[in-house]
């Protein structure tokens, strides 16, 4: 099997072949539809290239192995392999949402020359708090409640789980496409990717990522304290931290046009060191 089938890899049409690229990366428990409402903002500059992990939307099953994906690591063979098979080398931009982000610096440190920047949305290195100098905003008892959750009730988990990660009641349209992911995903394998997701601690590993980034947080985030934030600031060597006026922890589905606008200004500051 191809990777571009197994990661059921989509690239957006554009006319030139020679127009930078964005790569979006979706977050646990969701998949490519959710950057829907972004990716037209870019149609017109950007080539795009959409696609799944495995394990979630529409990727090949068939390609699930429970070791592989145990950690992020097996995540980010999964981005580097996209890239690669097409052809992607160097100066790609990489887009990620949620444990993406971390995913995505773990591919940076890995092919240093791959992404010329990276677009981190509501990122975090590490979930669980560690006291008295780090607030992930979690204690591994609540996370660990969270799986068992999981494994008793699927269902009820995802119910419970989509409003507190969107910041909004259940009726709303980006609550309602985030449910509907959670519930659509193979629970064996959510609870891998879930695993993964929120006892990893990429914390040591910051350091070595020399790639400029834009970190995008969320003013009112039941997920990321407002904290983590500053944090990658502070460790992330060429960040820029810009703080949206947002609640919830998918900023790319609630407020699409103001993540755009965003994005937007930092690409076109050539050094991208600042926003005007």
């Amino acid at each position: 099997m191809s990777t571009l089938q197994r990661n059921n890899v989509k690239q957006l049409p554009h006319t030139d072949p020679n127009a930078p690229v964005m790569v979006y990366a979706h977050g646990f428990g969701c998949n490519q539809d959710m950057w829907q409402l972004l990716t037209p903002e870019f149609r017109a500059t950007h080539r795009q290239v959409l696609f799944d992990y495995v394990g979630s939307g529409s990727s090949d099953a068939r390609a699930f192995d429970p070791i592989r994906y145990g950690s992020l690591a097996g995540y980010a063979q999964d981005l580097i392999e996209v890239c690669d098979a097409l052809g992607l080398t160097e100066n790609v931009i990489f887009v990620g949402h949620s444990v993406s982000c971390s995913i995505g610096i773990l591919a940076s440190i890995q092919r240093p020359e791959l992404f010329s920047q990276m677009i981190l949305v509501g990122p975090s290195p590490c979930f669980l708090n560690d006291p008295p100098d780090y607030h992930g905003g979690f204690e591994r008892k609540d996370l660990e409640a969270l799986l068992a959750l999981m494994d008793q009730n699927y269902i009820g988990w995802a119910h419970y789980f989509a409003p507190l990660a969107a910041g909004s009641e259940s009726d709303q349209p980006h609550t309602s496409q985030l449910k509907d992911s959670f519930c659509s995903t193979d629970p064996v394998m959510a609870r891998r990717f879930a695993q993964a997701t929120f006892f990893a601690d990429i914390r040591e590993e910051l350091g070595l990522c020399r790639t400029p980034s834009l970190i995008l947080q969320h003013r009112e985030d039941a997920l990321v304290p407002f904290s983590v934030g500053h944090y990658l600031k502070k460790h992330l060597k060429d960040s820029l931290l810009e703080t949206l006026d947002v609640k919830g922890h998918c900023a790319h589905m609630s407020h699409p046009h103001l993540v755009a606008s965003t994005l937007r200004q930092y690409l076109s500051r050539s050094d991208s060191f600042a926003l005007p």
